[in-house]
Formats: structure tokens, sequence, C-alpha cells
């Protein structure tokens, strides 16, 4: 109980966040996760995620960068710088985690991004480990029709 207790009380403020991250050169983050039409469903669980990564800039001291997509694809919906003037109020009253992130991190699927934030922030045993996960696939016996491979006749 007192280490979540500990964990809690390293998450900053936006402001704070900021200048942790103009002083330390290192990145904050805050993550949300994103449910599907269930989401009332008391089982229900995360499709995705918005993730807030404040990270170091050479020029402005700092910057916003907003990610977010589903789980378990490298397409993200989003990704992109928001403006210092543009931050809604919304994301200025979430609470961030200071973290480090590398560029190539940017490009990994949002769960394995997510997992690498969380390790870095001392938090990671909060997230399961997606990046050393076995993959699975379809076995040699199953047979998918071509048009659900290649997306023809799509229903309109």
């Amino acid at each position: 109980m007192q280490e979540n207790q500990a964990h809690i009380a390293e998450r900053l403020s936006f402001n704070d966040a900021v200048a942790y991250v103009q002083q330390t050169g290192k990145a904050a983050f805050a993550a949300m996760p994103v449910f599907g039409d269930d989401e009332d469903d008391e089982n229900a669980t995360a499709e995705g995620a918005r993730v807030f990564l404040l990270l170091p800039d050479e020029e402005e001291g700092w910057s916003l960068r907003f990610i977010a997509g589903p789980f378990f694809t490298s397409a993200y919906a989003a990704n992109d710088v928001i403006p210092a003037e543009e931050i809604p109020d919304r994301v200025r009253d979430l609470l961030y985690m200071p973290t480090r992130c590398e560029d190539s991190w940017l490009t990994d699927q949002l769960q394995i991004l997510l997992g690498k934030l969380t390790q870095a922030a001392g938090i990671g045993e909060q997230m399961p480990d997606y990046e050393h996960m076995p993959t699975k696939g379809a076995g040699p016996e199953a047979v998918f029709p071509v048009n659900f491979i290649s997306g023809l006749n799509k229903p309109h």
C-alpha cells in the first residue's frame, strides 16, 4: 500500500511537469484509456489510449506530443505536437508522471510505448510486458476467404 502511495506522490501537475522537463531534460507523461462502445460495461477493457507526452525542446524549452490510437497496431490515430497556446485546460488538469523517452519509442505500438514510459517512470509493474510476449498466429489449418484478406466486397 505504501508503494502505491509513493507512486501517487510522484505525479506532477502540468506546470510542475513542464518545469521538470525544462530542468532535467527528461520527459513526463499522462495517459488515458480509450474504451469502445461498451464503456458502461463493468467488464469493458481499454481498446486504446491517449498519451500526452511532455518532451524537452531545444527551441521552446518543452513541447507536448499527443499520441492516440488503438492497441496492437503501429498505426496511430494521432501523433502531433500541440502548440502551448492550443493545449486544452482538460489536458493541463491531468497529472503527469516523470519518465524518459527515446525518439525511437514513438514508432512503437501504443501499448509498447506505454510499457516503456511506465518502465522508465519506475511503475512498469502496472503494465504487461507486451514487447516480449510470444506472438500468436493462425495455424496451417486456418482458411480465410479471399475477400476477407483483400478487403473486397466490404458491406457499405
